[in-house]
């Protein structure tokens, strides 16, 4: 009896909570921000690497309260439109804060004395329209400041006097106008980098910026529409680095610089795709002092002479050459004698279709060479005369074959890339003479076979790219003379097979990439396939054909993969079936193992038996519908797991997690599923939890999941990152609805409270029912027979009055209405059944108030027939009625009501008719036949609603539908 008074009284108060929590819930709407609504990277209390990070949050204003001691502060690629200077609390710590991508427009004085130690400001991508002298007061330690893609027209006159540390300042893409308004940045002392580009200047004139020397060290001009640019005064005696680029465009650009010397300190020089008429191309050529410059780029210009523009540039300084986008057609032979001292040559995007050797005879210094995106279809000697040549990219030809000489004398060199060209066949004496060759680019041709063509090394290759070939097969020993390869990528090839042994000889390779191949199982269920890989680190197999059917293998493939650590097996293009419980066999060094998007449904037990180390595990894109897909055994081999991945895998619980040991599970990812409760004995199961991710999951928004709310907004130690998006699924009337705006006070019940109260009532109640027992025992009995009496009395009362009745029925209708009532109603039960009706334009007493009558008439019937259509619910007097009828069926108790529908009328719209629904829902009801069917059964039965016998089966007789 206790167990059941305990069971009834749990369900008393399961049923309280529930009632005040949908009493109080969304009563509260929590507004504040959270650690949670972003990711925060490193402990509260570190005032060197708190980082918080709040882009693509959809904010539309600051985020509040921001951590105290945070260093680094990104609040990037929201709809923020305005800053209060009440947005930011004092960040003393704080170093650098990123507010670009916004929609910032106005920012309030006093914002910039939250952060006075800010080193690193960027507002880029936003609309402010000027610079005050408020926004930027006080900032004497900003040493970074970036303003560009706004709408800048102004800078206040003293904006920049306090920035007494800036070194860089970014103000391109605005709309100054006019050089002279960007006069006061210079009120910095110490500035080093100013961009200016895409400002739309059309002058530039020395003395519009200032009178006296700068310490501008980079300068970038770029993009502005200039047609005159004059230096008259040397106001720039540290300049390092000017950018002209795409300078002049609407009209040519006027060059004048009066003294040759002005520039003297430029290393690097910018003039691509600047529009020179001819006589500023004479004057840049012949009054520029050229000695000090390193770089030059004067890409896209077509009407620069070259070979004046290399005789004039090719000083004994000058090291990087830039010709990109000239539209050069052919190489004289000559042309670069005087460039003796190139180290870096670009000539890629032009239409050279031949090189010869001696083109290239005076660079004895060149180590880089860029020719890609040219028309060579061969390579014919080009570069034997280029002995310290170290980087050569002939990507993206049209070479159709390689010699053996191609290469020849290129000892030094160590970068080749030869990527989309039309090769289709390699020689084996190709890369002899290429000793110190190191990585080798090749994707994107058309070889069909590698065969030997490295039988003659290069021996000290590390990296080979073969992607996008047509590979089908790799054969025993193709690799065995590159025994210093560490990065091997074959992978988007047709590649099908691969013989036992291929990489035999690859003793120092790391890295290997077969994905996106055609292999299947059979093609890698010899382990000899993976042998001789002793040092292999990373294995990549995902989007092959691999599948299983069999829970074990009878030989696992990797089995000679000792040192393996990341091993990628995810989307298989027709889904791998399951993974065999040993498939993984022998992999003891494995920590990363990626198998999402295979079309798993379940995990073999003993999955990972074989991988003790594995401590990042990503299964997500699976089917995991059933409960017992995971079990808690899958785990328990690999208790350093610190990250599992679960997106987007129909888990409806994480229960089997409970008992899985992940006492190391750090981060945990499970995005995209169906989960719609998170317990506490979950979360207690995991002590060492640091980042939670459950977006876009079926939240249960009830008290079932009132500790997770708690918990993920309270704690400091576990991120539940982007709980602001998390949103109810249930109930329906919640979905939507963000989780974090239940109000889960009311789902804290006081058992000790609840069991006070209910054990004081049965003590009370015991009591009372003794001390009535004991002393009233003789009254309790009187009133029994008393109450027996009354029932006996009322009873007879009744039937006195059933004899009093004046008719068999009140008719309540609308005016509207009434010539049914006339023509049909009337004629049937009263001509044809002999029923006396009430009907109030022939029955109700001329002169007496009309509510009186409706009550005489009500009350002085059996029954009452309601004739319900559209216009009897918006008519006053019959409302009146039908809620008198109501009152009689409630003291009554009896069936006195009778309901007619004559018109099609759906629940939904009887719902702002509180008291028709209620009875619709409540009793059976009779329709009017449609046009055309037969009305007999409807008199019947109507006959039948009137009859007064009490044991009448009122749902046997009735046709309406109870809704």
């Amino acid at each position: 009896m206790a167990a059941n008074l305990g069971k009834g009284l749990s369900k008393d108060i399961r049923s309280i909570s529930h009632t005040i929590l949908w009493m109080f819930i969304f009563i509260i709407q929590i507004d504040a921000f959270s650690l949670q609504n972003c990711t925060v990277k490193g402990a509260l209390n570190d005032t060197h690497q708190l980082n918080v990070l709040c882009y693509k949050m959809g904010f539309f204003k600051v985020p509040s309260p921001i951590p105290s001691k945070a260093r680094y502060l990104v609040i990037s690629y929201n709809f923020i439109s305005k800053i209060n200077v009440g947005d930011f609390e004092d960040l003393w710590n704080l170093r650098n804060l990123n507010l670009s991508n916004n929609h910032i427009s106005w920012i309030q004085q006093g914002t910039s004395d939250h952060f006075p130690n800010l080193s690193d400001l960027n507002l880029s991508h936003n609309k402010l329209e000027r610079v005050s002298a408020d926004l930027l007061r006080g900032l004497t330690k900003l040493q970074v400041l970036r303003l560009d893609w706004n709408v800048i027209e102004y800078i206040d006159q003293h904006a920049f006097n306090t920035l007494s540390s800036l070194k860089v300042l970014n103000i391109s893409k605005n709309k100054f106008g006019q050089i002279d308004r960007i006069k006061p940045v210079f009120a910095s002392p110490h500035m080093e980098e100013l961009y200016i580009g895409s400002n739309s200047f059309d002058v530039f004139n020395s003395y519009d910026l200032s009178r006296s020397p700068l310490a501008l060290k980079i300068m970038d001009l770029s993009n502005n529409t200039f047609t005159t640019f004059q230096i008259t005064d040397n106001i720039f005696p540290v300049l390092d680095h000017l950018d002209l680029s795409q300078c002049g465009q609407n009209k040519p650009m006027l060059w004048n610089i009066t003294d040759k010397t002005v520039l003297n300190s430029v290393r690097t020089l910018y003039l691509s795709g600047v529009k020179f008429p001819v006589e500023s191309i004479d004057a840049l050529l012949q009054n520029l002092t050229w000695t000090s410059l390193h770089k030059l780029r004067m890409s896209d210009n077509k009407k620069v002479k070259v070979r004046l523009l290399l005789q004039a540039a090719c000083s004994s300084q000058l090291n990087v050459l830039r010709l990109k986008r000239n539209n050069i057609l052919a190489l004289t032979e000559h042309m670069f004698k005087t460039c003796f001292n190139l180290t870096e040559l670009d000539l890629s995007d032009n239409k050279i279709s031949h090189i010869s050797a001696p083109v290239f005879s005076g660079l004895t210094q060149l180590k880089t060479l860029h020719l890609q995106l040219n028309d060579l279809t061969q390579v014919s000697h080009g570069f034997e005369m280029l002995p310290t040549l170290e980087f050569l990219d002939l990507s993206r030809n049209r070479i159709k074959k390689l010699s053996c000489s191609d290469f020849a004398n290129l000892t030094q060199l160590t970068h080749l890339y030869l990527y989309s060209n039309k090769i289709s066949k390699l020689e084996s004496c190709l890369f002899k003479d290429l000793k110190n060759l190191q990585i080798l680019k090749m994707g994107t041709n058309k070889l069909l076979e590698i065969g030997n063509a490295f039988e003659c090394g290069p021996n000290s290759l590390k990296e080979l790219q073969l992607t996008y070939n047509s590979l089908s097969v790799l054969t025993n020993g193709t690799f065995k003379s590159l025994p210093n390869l560490k990065t091997l990528i074959i992978s988007d090839n047709p590649i099908f097979a691969i013989e036992a042994n291929t990489f035999t000889g690859l003793k120092n390779l790391v890295y290997l990439s077969l994905s996106s191949n055609r292999l299947k199982e059979k093609a890698i269920e010899d382990p000899a396939v993976f042998s001789g890989m002793p040092k292999l680190r990373q294995l990549e197999l995902f989007s092959n054909d691999i599948s299983y059917k069999d829970d074990t293998l009878k030989t696992p493939p990797f089995v000679y993969l000792k040192s393996l650590k990341i091993l990628t097996i995810h989307s298989q293009r027709k889904g791998i079936g399951k993974i065999p419980s040993n498939l993984l066999q022998g992999l003891t060094s494995l920590e990363m193992f990626y198998g999402g998007n295979v079309n798993l449904d379940h995990l073999h037990p003993d999955t990972f038996n074989s991988t003790p180390k594995l401590f990042f595990l990503d299964l997500s894109k699976n089917t995991f519908l059933v409960e017992q897909s995971i079990s808690a055994e899958v785990f328990r081999p690999i208790p350093r797991l610190t990250k599992l991945i679960l997106s987007r895998t129909q888990l409806h619980s994480l229960n089997f997690l409970l008992n899985a040991n992940l006492s190391r599970l750090s981060v945990l990812k499970a995005p995209a599923n169906t989960l719609d409760v998170i317990n506490d004995t979950l979360i207690q199961s995991l002590p060492r939890l640091k980042y939670l991710d459950l977006e876009n999951n079926t939240f249960t928004c009830d008290c079932s999941n009132a500790f997770f709310i708690d918990w993920a907004m309270n704690n400091n130690y576990t991120q539940v990152i982007y709980l602001s998006k998390y949103a109810c699924s249930y109930p329906p009337s919640l979905r939507g609805k963000s989780l974090t705006d239940l109000n889960t006070e009311s789902c804290n019940v006081n058992v000790d409270f609840i069991c006070f109260v209910c054990s004081s009532v049965v003590v009370i109640f015991t009591l009372l029912v003794s001390f009535i027992y004991h002393f009233l025992h003789w009254q309790v009995v009187y009133a029994y027979y008393l109450f027996l009496a009354f029932l006996y009395d009322s009873k007879k009362k009744q039937t006195q009055q059933q004899l009093r009745f004046q008719y068999d029925a009140f008719i309540s209708y609308n005016a509207q209405d009434e010539p049914w009532v006339v023509e049909e109603l009337v004629p049937n039960l009263e001509d044809k059944q002999g029923w006396r009706l009430c009907l109030h334009h022939r029955d109700f007493e001329p002169g007496r108030p009309i509510l009186d009558n409706i009550m005489d008439g009500i009350y002085s019937s059996r029954k009452t027939i309601c004739v319900i259509t559209h216009n009897y619910l918006r008519s006053n007097w019959c409302s009146k009625e039908i809620q008198t009828a109501n009152f009689r069926l409630f003291d009554e108790q009896k069936d006195v009501l009778i309901l007619v529908f004559l018109e099609d009328i759906p629940t939904q719209q009887l719902s702002p008719y509180h008291q028709m629904r209620k009875l619709v829902k409540k009793k059976t009801y009779l329709k009017w036949p449609k046009p055309g069917e037969d009305t007999k059964v409807f008199w019947q039965k109507l006959r039948l609603a009137l009859e007064t016998k009490e044991d009448l089966d009122e749902n046997a007789l009735l046709s309406g539908q109870e809704e």
